[in-house]
């Protein structure tokens, strides 16, 4: 095929973004939508672009050095992407080229006025939108200017923040080409973008559209503030008229310049309602072609509005596939599960396949569906209240939905009622053996698994696995366990809320649940400055650890004085605690067996910041710090009137709760323990069909759901394509924030702290363990990288059980996400820490190393100047 290096905008579509860029296959796409107006215009393909890239070989070398470079390394990318800029600009363009492009001006007028824009080929794609990483230029005139523009576009590839941003995103700067779309330049009375959905909310429903006198580019850099409308069901509901008091206009020699509106202008509204609620038609008709939500420039010239560009809105959080019109109102599975990551497919459908409810799946996070619940007035108050105990954003939010008119129509008489656990709620005996047995029953059946699962290959390891999950749900949802896990949660907000009443004391439980027995994720927090104890005394292990990068070092400490006895204790830890890790929910995670060294910062501060001993040294001091608050509780509650009978209830929700708070953590630990059983299991299918060719790696099994991976293994076929697409939106997943709750029309409602009751300033969060402590805040967002001094407050997303060995060498803690039955929480109280959770955005607020003070039992951080 012969290179073609013009093409008119009427001959492309969306499909060919590799011949001309993203921006320019949507212009082709919007030209041939019935009933919308595009400037007529030509794109230069990228087949120019790289004919000239081939001009200069040393080019070649230059990318080189480019994609080698640190993205924080400013300086560097600066320097080199300038020197790119300046060699591919000083191309001269070859002659059949330049023709090419001058024949399709002629078809369009020499002497008109061009925008001329550039169109790359990882730009306004579904996953990555890459806005504003490359130049337009508006109102050239002339041939000559506009190959000089056109020159310019091509160099523009290599601006400092493209570069950045595709060392960022992982894009090979090579994969990216350059192609030019060259428009006639409309002279708008008003211009600017159209979102057909609410691009702070998400609602899909509600269009929202900035307006301002003369050409767009005065909204976009910011120039002045737009008119703001937002469009519902073909009604403007709302708008906010600015005082705009610049414009931009084209001047007829080429260029454009800033102009003063006339003050009586200025306070006018850019479009009548009428044209705002055409312009949303116009808006949603794209957005059918399109197929997804979009971010849509225009220009209103003569009472006609013409389309200049129209690209997905990728920030908006995909809404979960139900297949049908009605109204669905979903929970975040991640904020109840302490694991806001996105998840991939194995990993999320291995959930669905073992959880005790139906969830769905939405932009690599899980929801359930609570609209039912929600309806009927018999369950809406169980479930509020459910989720109030675990997080009241979610309550908030949830509550805010139901004021609106209709949104969750009103089932009259019973529904599913109660809260989500189902029929635990009768009373057992407050009796240790009862937590003894269930332990016990937990690793019987797990011992099963690992026996059983051995001799188990092909679409039989397959038939195996979906029994075990059956299994694994009966486990879960053996009653007796149920009643253990809500005696202590219920013994808990008892102790609290009587406390409170008979005392004026908050939040009591949190001294009285110190050091509460059979708690295995505080456990592992403190054999880890157990296996410390034995590293301590040996120099040369220390030394040895702190180079530590390869996953093998196990087997190196044996050649070191010391060593061997190190191994063991590590490897006696990992025996126990292996199987965890953070985001342990997603099976696809790697586990801390699989990667140990993800272990050794932490193991290191535990060397440096304590002494020997400190492990049982800091349980006994829990344990005597609870039974002194004990002490004291009951005795000034037998001075209170009718004291004896008051002190006697304390003291038997007392003892219920240091019986049973403790199990609490105990069947994640066996959910995780058997997570890690199946994976073994998985991956060592997935060797096979490494071997067989079937798959290039081990790992693709993840971007699988397990039915997939299941037809895989039956089939011995697996579609490339499937599994690098899922890749791709699994990258694409991590720069969106899961909203709490999420309703159907695609809305992120995210709740609010209704309070007044502290300082300006501070950040509001949840109380979940009692106390005031001021220190450096450590914003941690990855275990591996810890590095922390005695006093520390740790500041992070969320913390899961993994997170529990950090929480011993810290003084307090403050989350994103959690509510007061967390893991976090649960661990926070036990180890005696001041903790504050869900806090909005706390890792963007407070900054690695300022000073803060967490109020842990009024439930918000300062930040200290």
């Amino acid at each position: 095929m012969t290179e073609r290096y013009v093409l008119d905008l009427q001959e492309i579509d969306e499909t060919q973004v590799a011949v001309v860029g993203g921006k320019g296959a949507h212009l082709g796409g919007l030209s041939r939508i019935e009933g919308i107006r595009v400037p007529a215009g030509f794109c230069v393909t990228t087949d120019a672009f790289r004919r000239i890239m081939a001009k200069a070989p040393s080019l070649d070398d230059r990318l080189d050095q480019l994609s080698r470079l640190n993205p924080d390394d400013r300086e560097a990318i600066r320097t080199l992407s300038a020197q790119i800029r300046r060699t591919v600009e000083g191309i001269a363009i070859p002659d059949d080229l330049t023709a090419a492009i001058t024949r399709a001006l002629a078809r369009l007028g020499e002497q008109a006025a061009y925008a001329v824009r550039s169109s790359a080929t990882a730009e306004d794609l579904p996953t990555a939108s890459f806005a504003g990483q490359q130049d337009t230029y508006l109102n050239v005139v002339g041939p000559t200017a506009i190959l000089q523009h056109v020159s310019r576009c091509w160099a523009s590839l290599f601006t400092e923040r493209a570069v950045t941003y595709r060392q960022r995103n992982g894009i090979d700067h090579r994969a990216v080409h350059m192609a030019v779309v060259v428009q006639r330049m409309v002279f708008p009375h008003a211009s600017g973008i159209l979102f057909t959905a609410d691009p702070v909310t998400g609602d899909r429903k509600v269009a929202t559209v900035d307006a301002g006198f003369g050409l767009g580019e005065a909204l976009v850099s910011g120039l002045v503030n737009p008119d703001v409308f937002k469009v519902r069901h073909g009604e403007v509901v709302a708008k906010a008229i600015a005082a705009k008091q610049r414009a931009v206009h084209a001047l007829p020699t080429g260029g454009t310049q800033e102009v003063a509106i006339d003050s009586r202008r200025q306070e006018q509204p850019a479009l009548t309602d009428a044209q705002v609620v055409r312009l949303v038609q116009l808006g949603r008709r794209i957005e059918a072609h399109f197929g997804r939500p979009q971010d849509i420039e225009w220009c209103l010239v003569d009472d006609g509005f013409q389309i200049v560009q129209s690209r997905p809105i990728t920030t908006l959080f995909p809404i979960p596939e139900t297949g049908d019109q009605e109204n669905h109102v979903y929970v975040s599975v991640g904020h109840q599960q302490m694991m806001t990551d996105p998840m991939r497919p194995l990993g999320f459908s291995m959930w669905q396949l073992t959880a005790m409810v139906p969830m769905h799946e939405a932009g690599g996070r899980l929801f359930v569906d609570v609209t039912r619940r929600l309806a009927s007035p018999a369950s809406r108050a169980g479930l509020l209240d459910v989720m109030e105990r675990g997080d009241p954003l979610v309550r908030d939010a949830l509550e805010t939905v139901l004021d609106r008119d209709d949104f969750v129509p009103s089932l009259p008489g019973a529904g599913p009622g109660g809260p989500p656990t189902g029929g635990a709620s009768a009373t057992i005996e407050t009796d240790p053996a009862i937590v003894t047995e269930l332990i016990e029953r937990s690793q019987v059946s797990i011992a099963a698994l690992e026996r059983d699962i051995r001799t188990k290959t092909g679409p039989a390891l397959f038939e195996f696995l979906l029994e075990a999950f059956e299994e694994h749900k009966r486990v879960l949802s053996d009653p007796l366990s149920m009643q253990a896990i809500m005696a202590g949660m219920e013994a808990t907000w008892w102790l609290n809320d009587t406390l409170q009443e008979w005392l004026g004391e908050k939040n009591a439980a949190d001294t009285l649940t110190l050091s509460a027995p059979d708690n295995v994720t505080s456990e592992m927090g403190l054999a880890l400055l157990d296996v410390a104890d034995v590293i301590r005394p040996h120099s040369e292990v220390v030394a040895f650890l702190q180079g530590v990068e390869d996953e093998g070092f196990l087997d190196e400490l044996a050649k070191l004085a010391g060593g061997t006895e190190a191994r063991d204790a590590i490897e006696a830890y990992l025996d126990r605690y292996g199987m965890r890790c953070v985001g342990e929910i997603d099976i696809t995670r790697s586990r801390w067996r699989e990667r140990p060294t993800t272990l050794v910062p932490v193991l290191l501060d535990n060397v440096r910041n304590f002494e020997p001993g400190a492990a049982e040294r800091r349980f006994e001091q829990g344990r005597q710090k609870a039974q002194q608050k004990e002490q004291d509780v009951l005795s000034r509650l037998r001075a209170l009137p009718d004291g004896d009978r008051k002190a006697g209830e304390a003291k038997r929700m007392i003892d219920r709760v240091r019986t049973f708070i403790g199990y609490r953590e105990y069947p994640k630990y066996g959910i995780v323990s058997r997570y890690f059983v199946y994976k073994q299991a998985l991956l060592e299918e997935a060797e096979r069909l490494v071997q067989a060719g079937v798959l290039p790696e081990k790992e693709d099994i993840f971007y699988l759901t397990f039915q997939e991976l299941h037809d895989v293994v039956r089939s011995n076929r697996a579609d490339d394509r499937l599994v690098q697409q899922r890749k791709d939106a699994f990258r694409s997943y991590h720069a969106l924030t899961p909203p709490r709750v999420l309703t159907s029309d695609g809305e992120a409602v995210t709740g609010a702290y209704r309070r007044d009751d502290v300082p300006a300033g501070a950040l509001i969060g949840l109380p979940v363990s009692a106390g005031t402590i001021e220190g450096r805040a450590r914003v941690i967002l990855d275990i591996a990288e810890a590095d922390l001094e005695a006093g520390d407050i740790l500041v992070t997303t969320f913390t899961d059980p993994s997170w529990s060995p950090l929480f011993v060498a810290v003084a307090g803690l403050v989350t994103e996400v959690g509510g007061l039955m967390t893991h976090g929480a649960v661990i926070a109280r036990e180890y005696g820490l001041p903790a504050v959770v869900g806090v909005e955005r706390a890792t963007r607020l407070i900054r690695d190393g300022q000073r803060i003070r967490v109020h842990g039992t009024d439930g918000y951080v300062e930040i200290l100047p």
